[in-house]
């Protein structure tokens, strides 16, 4: 580093190769909708070329105590403020964002190496969640209980209704660096509960933007602050202060356990890492199984908890599935995230993708074969296809964040669900088949939260229930529905009738 003051995201590769890129953005963290003063700055460079692609200047821990403080300090304007009120900021701010898509997918492109159809997608997947959130905003799900229904009772009704926490922490990835913070802010925002967001080091850029468009839509300054800097000074006071009423962290599962450890007495919403099968059965549409293996595996650079990450084949259908397999993941281009042509952008980081080769090479030791792909140009993983892998190789046991697709073969529907449950993790799954004693038998003994006939691992809308079970989270789901009971409590009072 040329200056002591400044901190870099990424790892050296190479000089850009094209100049037809966005102009460096220098932002700053926010503390209650105003600037930071500071001297230290994040630099943000492009996992793919090394190019600065912006700046943040960092927060440090007195701010954290100036967000906490000026927040707790306006509780009676927050909770002054209407559901047409928030409905309303949401809706400018999906209108202004709209009107700016392509900046923002431009910028998620330049920050992560994330191909630019892939960028694209998720400011799609962004729109949504600011229409389900502002939809749900003018939603009154309270409840009417009658009391007179037992000897008992009275004649008397018990009303409920749910009132906003007063603070929240949301604590978001890189992989997903706007989708994953409007899924937890934008519920938040619309139940009128006030978020200090810690986005990812290593993608802050399109969060802050956001955070900018929803101020510019008239968002209380109160409302929001976007606090980025060093562990021990943000993210861990944050986390452990007593008047955080809750923590929402989405990550690996390490930080995810930690995170629980040192919490205290707080409600924690985690959304940890996964190890996604997608399990094809000897019924299945071959075509259909080598579309959603492929689309599973490789999409946003495999950098998805919901990505496929075990191909799990009926062997009476192994050879076939792997012949026509290899030919489509033939068509996933990689290469310069900016090229429309390029299907599969960087990993995060020149660390990622060695981590990932080495992960391949040691599956290769312990007697995988290799049929397409396995090695890196810098932060470049190419698509790789690893068959005959045994059940306990790492990549296999442990999530392997990027676009590797290994293929492990089944005996039968049981051995199948014993080979998917036996890891620990229990986030998603997909199974391709067109027999229903099969779809049902999965949907009751696969131990994850989500089971997907004939559809990737991952699919969802974002208003749906996502969450997993074991090491993959606590159970407590999100999407825009869920997330936003999270972010409230239910108060309960009764009147004569």
């Amino acid at each position: 580093m040329s200056n002591p003051e400044t901190i870099t995201a990424s790892t050296p590769q190479k000089e850009s190769i094209n100049e037809n890129r966005l102009e460096v953005i220098n932002l700053s963290s926010y503390v209650a909708g105003k600037k930071i003063k500071s001297d230290k700055v994040l630099e943000v460079r492009s996992p793919y070329d090394n190019r600065l692609v912006g700046t943040v200047k960092l927060a440090n821990s007195s701010h954290v105590q100036e967000a906490i403080e000026f927040v707790l300090s306006k509780e009676k304007e927050r909770l002054a403020l209407t559901r047409y009120e928030r409905y309303s900021i949401l809706e400018k701010a999906r209108n202004l964002f709209l009107e700016r898509k392509e900046e923002f997918a431009q910028i998620i492109s330049a920050e992560s190496g994330l191909a630019i159809r892939e960028a694209r997608y998720e400011t799609g997947r962004t729109q949504d969640v600011f229409l389900f959130a502002g939809i749900e905003t003018l939603n009154d799900d309270g409840q009417i209980f009658s009391c007179d229904i037992t000897p008992h009772g009275k004649a008397r009704k018990i009303f409920t209704l749910r009132q906003p926490l007063s603070l929240a922490v949301c604590i978001t990835p890189f992989n997903h660096p706007l989708n994953q913070v409007t899924h937890k802010i934008l519920p938040a925002l619309a139940v009128g509960t006030p978020v200090i967001l810690k986005p990812s080091e290593k993608t802050p850029l399109s969060a802050i933007k956001l955070a900018e468009l929803l101020f510019e839509a008239g968002l209380p300054d109160y409302m929001l602050s976007v606090l980025l800097g060093p562990t021990n000074e943000i993210a861990e006071p944050l986390v452990k202060d007593p008047r955080v009423a809750i923590v929402s962290f989405t990550g690996s599962v390490a930080v995810g356990k930690h995170i629980a450890a040192i919490a205290g007495y707080k409600k924690v919403i985690l959304e940890l890492g996964g190890n996604d099968p997608l399990i094809i059965m000897e019924d299945a549409d071959m075509e259909k199984a080598v579309f959603l293996a492929s689309e599973g595996s490789f999409r946003n650079s495999g950098q998805r908890c919901t990505a496929v990450k075990r191909i799990l084949v009926h062997e009476k259908i192994k050879d076939e599935f792997i012949k026509k397999f290899v030919e489509k993941a033939k068509e996933y281009s990689f290469g310069d995230p900016a090229d429309p042509e390029t299907m599969v952008g960087t990993v995060i980081d020149e660390a990622a993708a060695s981590h990932l080769e080495s992960v391949v090479k040691k599956s290769v030791a312990q007697g995988a074969k290799v049929i397409l792909g396995g090695h890196r140009k810098g932060a470049l993983m190419e698509p790789t296809v690893i068959v005959d892998v045994p059940r306990n190789a790492d990549m296999v046991v442990y999530e392997s964040f990027g676009p590797l697709a290994p293929i492990m073969s089944f005996k039968d529907i049981d051995d199948a669900i014993a080979l998917s449950n036996s890891t620990t993790y229990g986030l998603s799954s997909g199974v391709v088949t067109n027999n229903m004693e099969y779809a049902l038998k999965f949907v009751k003994e696969l131990n994850v939260g989500t089971v997907n006939i004939n559809e990737v691992p991952g699919y969802r809308i974002e208003r749906s229930p996502f969450g997993g079970i074991k090491d993959s989270g606590l159970g407590v789901k999100e999407g825009v529905i869920e997330a936003m009971k999270c972010f409230t409590y239910v108060k309960t009072f009764s009147m004569p009738w």
